[in-house]
Protein backbone atom coordinates (compact mmCIF):
# COMPACT_ATOMS: atom_id res chain seq x y z
CA UNK A 1 0.00 0.00 0.00
CA UNK A 2 1.57 2.92 -1.32
CA UNK A 3 1.88 6.00 0.80
CA UNK A 4 1.32 4.85 4.04
CA UNK A 5 4.21 5.49 6.81
CA UNK A 6 5.05 2.62 8.94
CA UNK A 7 4.82 -0.93 8.86
CA UNK A 8 1.39 -2.19 8.68
CA UNK A 9 0.41 -5.83 10.26
CA UNK A 10 -1.52 -8.42 7.69
CA UNK A 11 -2.79 -10.44 10.50
CA UNK A 12 -6.14 -11.50 9.06
CA UNK A 13 -6.16 -14.57 6.76
CA UNK A 14 -8.32 -15.74 4.54
CA UNK A 15 -11.49 -17.80 6.63
CA UNK A 16 -11.11 -15.18 9.93
CA UNK A 17 -14.38 -14.22 11.15
CA UNK A 18 -14.40 -9.96 11.77
CA UNK A 19 -17.40 -8.12 13.67
CA UNK A 20 -19.15 -5.66 11.20
CA UNK A 21 -19.77 -2.26 12.93
CA UNK A 22 -22.05 -0.68 10.56
CA UNK A 23 -26.01 -0.87 10.77
CA UNK A 24 -26.49 -2.62 7.56
CA UNK A 25 -27.83 -5.62 9.42
CA UNK A 26 -24.59 -8.16 8.87
CA UNK A 27 -23.15 -9.05 12.57
CA UNK A 28 -20.34 -11.50 11.40
CA UNK A 29 -18.40 -11.93 7.64
CA UNK A 30 -15.83 -14.53 6.81
CA UNK A 31 -12.95 -13.20 4.72
CA UNK A 32 -13.17 -15.06 0.58
CA UNK A 33 -10.38 -12.90 -0.90
CA UNK A 34 -8.26 -9.90 -0.33
CA UNK A 35 -8.66 -7.02 -2.80
CA UNK A 36 -5.57 -6.62 -4.79
CA UNK A 37 -3.75 -9.36 -3.10
CA UNK A 38 -0.11 -10.57 -4.96
CA UNK A 39 1.01 -13.30 -2.72
CA UNK A 40 3.32 -16.30 -3.48
CA UNK A 41 2.53 -19.82 -4.30
CA UNK A 42 0.89 -21.67 -1.35
CA UNK A 43 0.26 -18.65 0.87
CA UNK A 44 -2.37 -17.80 1.70
CA UNK A 45 -4.71 -14.05 1.60
CA UNK A 46 -4.00 -11.86 3.92
CA UNK A 47 -5.15 -8.66 4.90
CA UNK A 48 -4.74 -5.79 7.72
CA UNK A 49 -6.31 -2.73 8.82
CA UNK A 50 -7.77 -0.04 5.57
CA UNK A 51 -7.86 -3.53 2.65
CA UNK A 52 -10.16 -4.23 0.83
CA UNK A 53 -11.47 -7.28 1.21
CA UNK A 54 -14.30 -9.73 -0.51
CA UNK A 55 -16.49 -11.75 2.62
CA UNK A 56 -19.57 -13.70 3.22
CA UNK A 57 -22.31 -12.74 5.53
CA UNK A 58 -22.32 -15.39 7.70
CA UNK A 59 -24.29 -13.67 10.52
CA UNK A 60 -26.89 -11.14 10.43
CA UNK A 61 -30.30 -9.89 9.00
CA UNK A 62 -32.22 -13.09 6.74
CA UNK A 63 -32.24 -10.80 3.81
CA UNK A 64 -28.16 -9.97 3.82
CA UNK A 65 -27.31 -13.31 5.24
CA UNK A 66 -25.29 -15.54 2.76
CA UNK A 67 -24.45 -12.92 0.53
CA UNK A 68 -21.30 -11.73 -0.78
CA UNK A 69 -19.63 -8.56 -0.12
CA UNK A 70 -17.29 -5.81 -0.44
CA UNK A 71 -15.34 -4.69 3.39
CA UNK A 72 -12.66 -2.58 4.39
CA UNK A 73 -11.07 -3.70 7.68
CA UNK A 74 -10.91 -0.94 10.81
CA UNK A 75 -9.42 -2.60 13.53
CA UNK A 76 -7.24 -5.51 13.85
CA UNK A 77 -6.51 -7.86 17.14
CA UNK A 78 -2.54 -8.17 15.22
CA UNK A 79 -0.59 -4.91 15.97
CA UNK A 80 0.49 -2.41 13.36
CA UNK A 81 3.46 -0.05 13.74
CA UNK A 82 2.86 3.51 13.13
CA UNK A 83 6.05 5.45 11.55
CA UNK A 84 6.56 7.64 14.73
CA UNK A 85 7.15 3.95 16.62
CA UNK A 86 4.43 3.31 18.30
CA UNK A 87 2.15 0.29 18.13
CA UNK A 88 -1.23 -0.11 18.36
CA UNK A 89 -3.99 -2.81 18.54
CA UNK A 90 -7.51 -3.38 19.26
CA UNK A 91 -9.47 -6.05 21.08
CA UNK A 92 -11.60 -7.43 18.11
CA UNK A 93 -11.64 -7.44 14.37
CA UNK A 94 -14.15 -5.42 12.98
CA UNK A 95 -14.75 -4.57 8.91
CA UNK A 96 -17.51 -1.73 7.48
CA UNK A 97 -19.49 -3.46 4.80
CA UNK A 98 -18.79 -0.71 1.39
CA UNK A 99 -18.97 -1.04 -2.45
CA UNK A 100 -16.33 -2.20 -4.31
CA UNK A 101 -15.13 1.58 -5.17
CA UNK A 102 -15.30 1.87 -1.03
CA UNK A 103 -18.48 3.98 -0.32
CA UNK A 104 -20.02 2.85 2.51
CA UNK A 105 -23.45 1.13 2.66
CA UNK A 106 -24.26 1.71 6.25
CA UNK A 107 -24.97 5.21 8.13
CA UNK A 108 -22.98 5.19 10.90
CA UNK A 109 -19.84 3.04 12.68
CA UNK A 110 -19.86 2.38 15.96
CA UNK A 111 -16.90 2.55 17.92
CA UNK A 112 -13.08 3.57 17.24
CA UNK A 113 -11.80 3.43 13.19
CA UNK A 114 -7.78 3.08 12.55
CA UNK A 115 -6.58 6.48 11.47
CA UNK A 116 -4.65 4.25 8.64
CA UNK A 117 -8.72 3.65 7.46
CA UNK A 118 -9.64 6.77 7.77
CA UNK A 119 -6.81 8.21 5.64
CA UNK A 120 -7.37 5.70 3.22
CA UNK A 121 -11.22 5.62 2.44
CA UNK A 122 -12.38 9.53 3.27
CA UNK A 123 -16.05 7.99 3.41
CA UNK A 124 -15.01 5.98 6.33
CA UNK A 125 -13.52 9.07 8.29
CA UNK A 126 -16.53 11.13 7.77
CA UNK A 127 -18.90 8.51 8.94
CA UNK A 128 -16.85 7.43 12.15
CA UNK A 129 -17.34 8.65 15.75
CA UNK A 130 -13.79 8.31 17.15
CA UNK A 131 -10.67 7.90 14.97
CA UNK A 132 -7.46 6.56 16.40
Amino acid sequence: MKGLAGRRGRGLPKGARLDVVDNTGAKVIEIISVHNWHGTHRRYPRAGIADLIIASVKKGTPDIRKQVVHAIIVRSRSPIRRADGTRLMFEDNAAVITTETGEIKGSQIKGPVAKEAAERWPRIAAASSIIV
